[in-house]
């Protein structure tokens, strides 16, 4: 393929990519000075910049925010393809959305594209968010803290582009892929928000004894135990980083952002486990994070592997499931965090965490609950891999289908 052409194109179409500039093709205009604090439960449909960041879509259909109308206020007609003018990063400013209805406040800090009738909307918004239009964009970003682009610099932006019918067809294209990806994370936002409302209604509140859900067939009030009165506790140790022949070996080490992984970056060799106080984990292993940013998240070891003093192994004695008590310990991340993280790194000390209690049923209610919420994450975690593919074949569609 030559420079002026794609390496992935729809059949049919084989002219080569043109050249402008897209002040050549376009009127440019700006959002009036809306802010969140003019936001209100409703009124008129209203974008912020902020929106492209929290809650991008290639077209923007439905409008969940609203304000005041207020004088001289910027109203969408349709087509038009928003820009932030201010952002964070060089990278994340780079991105546009067509509004793809009338009647829309355009609030402040928005850059408004308006392209002629060669160049559809959907096609000018993906190009200037990815591809070499991205890359030139973030180029001209000016600023440190706050990085800015003016109507200025998208004039100056070297557009790329076929015929208008196959940039309509490229644009219908992705905004059908994106609709697929916004309905699989919708569905994933759902089984996430179902499962915490179960782990809300399905353990005993603060001063109850029995929960609020109950599966039936079980009564009688629960019990309260020591976490570290009904489980081996252990955490491992770490290895000297100056001893090379301690590393790259065939043991797997988890470290604690790993918990919950199918593998490992680091390994051990049998030398670097049996001179450190590392310490191995079976599969099925309930690991807490102990240290830093993920301290409080809780996982299930999927491999036979070491850990280091970040992490606190956790293994449930007879008549008390591991299931059970790994979701019991999802369930009170927040509690547990906001009342006993120490330290500006943010740690848990394992002697509390062993001193936690827990509200136990009987064995057979405890293995019932267990299995409830290890089928609810299972149907998650499938759910959040069919995300991810999707977002991966999209970025390789993007890297393939523009110059």
């Amino acid at each position: 393929m030559s420079n002026s052409t794609p390496q992935i194109r729809f059949k049919g179409y084989t002219d080569a990519w043109e050249k402008r500039k897209l002040g050549e093709v376009a009127e440019f205009s700006k959002g009036s000075g809306y802010s969140k604090g003019d936001l209100t439960d409703e009124g008129t449909p209203i974008i912020l910049y902020g929106r492209l960041y929290t809650k991008y879509e290639t077209i923007i259909e439905d409008v969940d925010t609203f304000a005041n109308m207020k004088d001289k206020s910027v109203i969408s007609h349709g087509g038009e393809v928003i820009v932030p003018s201010s952002g964070e990063t060089a990278e994340d400013i780079s991105r546009a959305s067509v509004v793809g209805k009338d009647g829309v406040i355009l609030g402040g800090d928005l850059n408004i594209v308006r392209a002629d009738s060669t160049i559809d909307p959907a096609f000018l918004a993906i190009t200037i968010s990815n591809g070499n239009q991205q890359k030139e964009l973030s180029k001209r970003a000016q600023g440190k803290s706050v990085v800015h682009i003016s109507n200025s610099d998208l004039k100056d932006v070297v557009l790329q582009h076929p015929t208008l019918p196959e940039q309509t067809r490229i644009g219908k294209f992705f905004a059908t892929l994106d609709s697929t990806i916004t309905l699989y994370k919708q569905k994933l936002d759902g089984l996430r928000t179902l499962k915490k409302g179960y782990l809300q209604q399905m353990f005993p509140q603060a001063g109850e004894r029995v929960p609020r859900v109950r599966f039936d067939g079980f009564e009688g009030d629960w019990e309260s135990r020591k976490l570290g009165k009904i489980a081996e506790t252990y955490s491992g140790g770490t290895p000297s980083a100056g001893k090379k022949d301690y590393y790259g070996g065939n043991i797997p080490f988890i470290r604690s952002a790993e918990i919950n992984a199918e593998g490992t970056e680091l390994f051990l060799t049998e030398d670097g486990l049996k001179n450190s106080s590392a310490k191995m984990v079976e599969v099925g292993t309930i690991l807490y994070a102990l240290y830093g940013a993920t301290s409080g998240e809780v996982g299930r070891s999927k491999i036979v592997g070491a850990i280091n003093q970040a992490i606190l192994a956790i293994k449930p004695t007879e008549n008390y499931d591991a299931n059970y008590v790994s979701q019991w310990l999802r369930a009170q991340k927040d509690s547990i965090v906001s009342t006993y993280l120490q330290g500006g790194q943010g740690n848990l000390s394992a002697a509390i965490i062993k001193e936690l209690a827990i509200a136990f049923p009987a064995i057979d209610e405890q293995t019932a609950i267990g299995k409830f919420f290890h089928t609810l994450d299972e149907q998650i975690t499938v759910q959040q891999s069919k995300v991810e593919q999707l977002q991966q074949l999209k970025k390789a569609y993007l890297q393939n289908m523009f110059i």
